[in-house]
């Protein structure tokens, strides 16, 4: 699978890990930067070429690291067909017992860009995460593909 990824500093020392990791499963991984830390860089800088790439072929993925994950994710979905998710960790479903987050990220919303806040996992953590999400199928369930197309189809005047 072609995946692209971004950092800041926050994520620096994180995501090259994850970058070895993600190559030696076999992966084709495009890595946007930050190539080295710098703790005054900005993480547009580095999620916007991720998103870029991701809103141009359909058929990759794309993670960016960052101190929470939040401004990465919205930064991400400022692009056409990007599907930017942040995830926390773990939740217990109160609702119902079907799977995780993660798996409904990808299940019922087509996620293809994974935010993670760099601050709140250990190297651990996000190996089995980021293996998790990119291993979950989308479903292409009927009511899943209307409302991703209701989403597509929205005009911002």
């Amino acid at each position: 699978m072609k995946i692209f990824i971004g950092t800041d500093h926050a994520g620096y020392v994180l995501k090259e890990k994850l970058v070895s990791f993600l190559k030696l499963q076999g992966h084709e991984v495009i890595d946007k930067g930050a190539f080295e830390y710098d703790e005054n860089d900005d993480y547009p800088d580095f999620v916007v070429p991720v998103a870029r790439e991701v809103s141009k072929d359909s058929a990759s993925r794309g993670i960016v690291l960052g101190g929470t994950g939040e401004g990465e994710a919205i930064a991400a979905n400022r692009f056409p067909n990007v599907r930017a998710i942040v995830y926390y960790g773990k939740a217990k479903p109160i609702v119902d017992n079907e799977s995780g987050i993660l798996h409904r990220s990808r299940a019922h919303n087509d996620a293809n860009i994974l935010s993670l806040g760099a601050r709140y996992f250990t190297e651990e953590d996000v190996m089995e995460i980021v293996n998790f999400w990119l291993n979950a199928p989308y479903s292409f369930d009927e009511r899943h593909v209307r409302r991703l197309k209701k989403i597509d189809e929205i005009k911002i005047d």
